[in-house]
C-alpha cells in the first residue's frame, strides 16, 4: 500500500485502499478468520494452514459475473435495425450475459443458502409472478454523468430485455446534501436516455420498517449500540468495541432513545455483527443526525448507512438480481448475512466495472469549484460530462446508449478517450441530424452576371444520401455569402476552392463562380467579391464545391473545445498544479453573427442539423425570440477536401 501511495500521490488514498481491497478479495477469496489473527511476531512463523489452504481454493468470481466482451468494436454495424429503430443496450454490450433466471438466486456462487431460502423463494415468485426485477438507486445529492448512464442502461435494459421491471429508487439517507432540483434531475435524465421507471421510490419509503428491521437485529444478538466516536471507528482496522457484547435489552432501549434524540449526534451508532471481505468489523447501521429529512422533516433524527439500507430495501422491493459497481463486491457477504438473519428474501448481487472517461472530472465537489471559478457556467455546461451537460451540447441520448453498449458489461474498470462517444454521436447524427448551411465568418460575394430568370429559390435535400427523406428550401439571389477561409487570392495547386485564379462550384446552385474583382477594408482584408457565374453544364469542371447562404438568419453559434489539456486532469504526476490549472481557457469561442440559411428558422431547443462542411450543431436553450443559439455538438470527420 506504501508503494502504491507514492507512486500514485495524486490519488485519493480511500479509493486506492478499496480498489486494492476488491482486486485483493477477486484474487484471492473472502478473508478466513486466520487472516483476521493479529501477525505473529516470530521471525520464522509461517503463514497458517487456514490462510494457505483459503489461498489455494480461493476461486475468482469472475466466473459468475455479467462478463460481455472485453473487446470494445465502433464500428457501426449492427446498431441500428432493418427498420431504423435503435438497438437495445443488452444487444449491444456483448454476449449473453451470464445471470441466474428468478427464482434461481440459489444456483449463483457465494450464495448463502439457508433453511428458509425455498420458501422465502416461493413468495418472492408469488409476488412477481417470476418477472426480472431491478432497481436503479442514485443519491439525490448531484447530477448524473456519463458514468451514470452505464449503470442506468445496464439496469433498466436487462430488466426491459427480459420482459422484467425496474425501479428508480432514491437512495435518500443523507438529509444534509440531497435537494429538490436533484430529484427532478435524475427523473429527468433516466427518462431522456429512453427509459421509464416501473416505480419511483425513495429509501425513506422503507424508514418504519427499517427501523423495525434494526430491533429484530438486536434482538436476535446481531446488532448493538456502540458509543465509540466516528473518528475512532474510521478505516480499516479501528479497535474493537468495548460494547460489543452488551445486553440485549439496553441495546434496544438505547436504540429507541436514538430514535427519539436523547443522546447527541456523534455519540452513539447502531453496529451490525458481521465482518466485511475487506476485513472492517461491525459496520454502521444506524447514525445520528439532527437534521431535517427532504421528504419526511423532522419525524426522524436517526439514519440508515447504505451498508443497512441498500440490501433491505431490495428485499422489500423483491429485486431479483442487484447489479452494483465492483466497489461493492467487498460486501456482497454482508449483503447476503444481513438478509439471512432477519429471514428476509435475499436477492443475487452482481458486480460489473465502471464507466471512466478521459480529459475530464465528474467529481461534483470539483465541477462545483469550477462553476465557483466561472470556468464554466453550471453544471449543464456544454464542456462537462454530466448527462445534463451532453444534451444540452447535442448529444443524442440513443448515441450515450450506443456508447455504453460498445463498452460493455465487463468486471473490467477501464477510461475511454472523448473520441469514442463523439464517434457513436456522429454515427447517430448522421442519419437523424437534417442538413443545412451556414457560414460562421462571412465573406459577401455578388454575383453581377446571374441571369435574370435564374432560379429564386433552390431545393435542397435534408439528406443528401438519401432524398426520400424530404427537401427544404432556401432563397438565391445574386447576393450571398461564403466562409472567409473559402477564399484565397493566390492558390496552390493543392487548394481547391474560390481563388482568384480558381472557379469554385456552388453546391445545390448548379452555378461555377469565378472572381472578377475584390473589395478591401483599411486594413487590407477582403470584405466583397464581385464574381461572374456560369452553369455547371457550360464551364469547366471545378475543383471543388462550397457552401453558402443567401438571406441569411443572423445566430449565435458556440464552438467548444476540450475543457481539460490532459487525459487525467486529476493526475498530480501529470498536472502538478491541479486540475483547475490544467483547463483550457480558451475552450469556448462564440460567434455573435454567423449566417445560417432560413431553413432552420423554426427549430426548437435541442432540435438538431448537421452544418454542412462545419459539423452537427443543437439549438441551446439560451435561445430566444427571433435569435437562435446553436452550440457544437461535433466536428465532422477529418474531410481532406476542406482542409485544402
Amino acid at each position: 500500500m506504501a508503494d502504491v501511495r507514492q507512486a500514485l500521490k495524486w490519488a485519493d488514498g480511500k479509493n486506492v485502499k478499496n480498489e486494492i481491497d476488491v482486486q485483493i478479495f477477486d484474487l484471492l477469496g473472502k478473508k478466513t478468520e486466520a487472516d483476521l489473527k493479529p501477525a505473529s511476531k516470530t521471525k520464522d512463523a509461517k503463514p497458517s494452514t487456514a490462510k494457505t489452504e483459503a489461498r489455494q481454493t480461493a476461486k475468482t468470481d469472475d466466473q459468475a459475473k455479467p462478463v460481455a466482451n472485453d473487446i470494445v468494436s465502433f464500428t457501426t454495424d449492427g446498431y441500428y435495425t432493418t427498420d431504423g429503430s435503435f438497438t437495445s443496450f443488452i444487444e449491444l454490450s456483448g454476449e449473453a450475459l451470464r445471470f441466474h433466471k428468478p427464482g434461481e438466486n440459489y444456483k449463483t456462487d457465494s450464495y448463502v443458502i439457508t433453511e428458509k431460502t425455498m420458501e422465502l423463494m416461493k413468495k418472492h415468485l408469488e409476488e412477481t409472478n417470476g418477472h426480472v426485477m431491478t432497481r436503479f438507486p442514485p443519491e439525490p445529492n448531484g447530477i448524473l454523468h456519463i458514468g451514470h448512464a452505464k449503470a442506468i442502461n445496464f439496469n433498466f435494459g436487462y430488466a426491459k430485455s427480459h420482459n422484467g421491471f425496474c425501479y428508480l429508487r432514491y437512495d435518500d439517507t443523507n438529509p444534509e446534501k440531497e435537494e429538490e432540483k436533484f430529484f427532478i434531475g435524475i427523473k429527468d435524465m433516466v427518462e431522456w436516455l429512453g427509459y421509464k421507471p416501473f416505480k419511483v421510490t425513495h429509501s425513506s419509503d422503507y424508514f418504519q420498517e427499517l427501523y423495525n428491521l434494526g430491533v429484530e437485529l438486536i434482538r436476535r444478538g446481531h446488532a448493538y449500540v456502540c458509543h465509540q466516536k466516528p473518528e475512532e471507528i474510521k478505516g480499516f482496522n479501528p479497535p474493537p468495541s468495548p460494547w460489543r457484547e452488551r445486553p440485549i435489552a439496553e441495546s434496544l432501549r438505547l436504540f429507541e432513545d436514538m430514535r427519539k434524540g436523547k443522546i447527541n449526534e456523534g455519540e452513539a451508532t447502531l453496529r451490525m455483527k458481521t465482518t466485511l471481505e475487506e476485513g472492517k468489523q461491525d459496520p454502521v447501521a444506524y447514525r445520528i443526525k439532527f437534521t431535517p429529512h427532504h421528504r419526511s422533516g423532522d419525524k426522524w433524527c436517526i439514519y440508515p448507512t447504505y451498508d443497512y439500507t441498500h440490501c433491505l430495501c431490495d428485499s422489500i422491493e423483491n429485486i431479483s438480481h442487484s447489479l452494483c459497481t465492483k466497489e461493492f463486491q467487498s460486501r456482497r457477504s454482508s449483503y447476503y448475512w444481513l438478509c439471512n438473519v432477519l429471514d428476509l428474501y435475499c436477492p443475487v448481487q452482481w458486480e460489473y466495472g465502471r464507466l471512466n472517461v478521459n480529459y475530464t472530472v465528474v467529481s461534483k465537489r470539483k465541477i462545483a469549484k469550477l462553476i465557483t471559478e466561472k470556468i464554466v457556467r453550471d453544471w449543464d455546461d456544454p464542456r462537462l460530462f454530466t448527462l445534463t451537460a451532453l444534451r444540452r451540447r447535442g448529444f443524442p441520448p440513443e448515441a450515450i446508449n450506443m456508447f455504453c453498449g460498445r463498452v460493455g458489461v465487463t468486471m473490467a474498470q477501464v477510461s475511454f478517450d472523448p473520441s469514442m462517444l463523439e464517434s457513436c454521436v456522429r454515427d447517430v447524427l448522421n442519419i437523424t441530424a437534417p442538413r443545412a448551411m451556414a457560414v460562421l465568418e462571412p465573406l459577401k460575394v455578388t454575383i453581377t452576371n446571374l441571369p435574370a430568370g435564374a432560379l429564386s429559390t433552390i431545393s435542397v435535400p435534408n439528406f443528401p444520401a438519401n432524398e426520400a427523406k424530404g427537401f427544404h428550401s432556401v432563397p438565391f439571389r445574386k447576393t450571398l455569402f461564403i466562409e472567409q477561409s473559402d477564399f484565397k487570392e493566390n492558390a496552390d495547386k493543392n487548394y481547391k476552392r474560390l481563388a482568384l485564379n480558381q472557379p469554385v462550384g456552388l453546391r445545390y446552385a448548379n452555378l461555377v463562380i469565378s472572381v472578377t474583382k475584390v473589395h478591401k477594408n483599411s486594413l487590407g482584408f477582403p470584405v466583397e467579391l464581385e464574381v461572374s457565374c456560369l452553369p455547371t453544364s457550360e464551364a469547366e469542371k471545378p475543383k471543388g464545391f462550397i457552401h453558402w447562404v443567401c438571406e441569411p438568419l443572423l445566430c449565435e453559434v458556440r464552438l467548444y473545445e476540450k475543457l481539460f489539456q490532459h487525459k487525467n486532469p486529476e493526475d498530480k504526476a501529470e498536472v502538478p498544479g491541479g486540475f483547475v490549472s490544467d483547463c483550457n481557457l480558451d475552450s469556448l469561442r462564440i460567434i455573435r453573427e454567423a449566417h445560417v440559411d432560413q431553413s432552420v428558422k423554426d427549430a426548437k431547443v435541442y432540435d438538431k442539423f448537421q452544418f454542412e462542411r462545419n459539423g452537427y450543431f443543437s439549438v441551446d436553450p439560451d435561445s430566444a425570440g427571433n435569435k437562435l443559439v446553436f452550440n457544437l455538438t461535433v466536428l465532422l470527420k477529418e474531410d481532406p477536401g476542406k482542409s485544402a
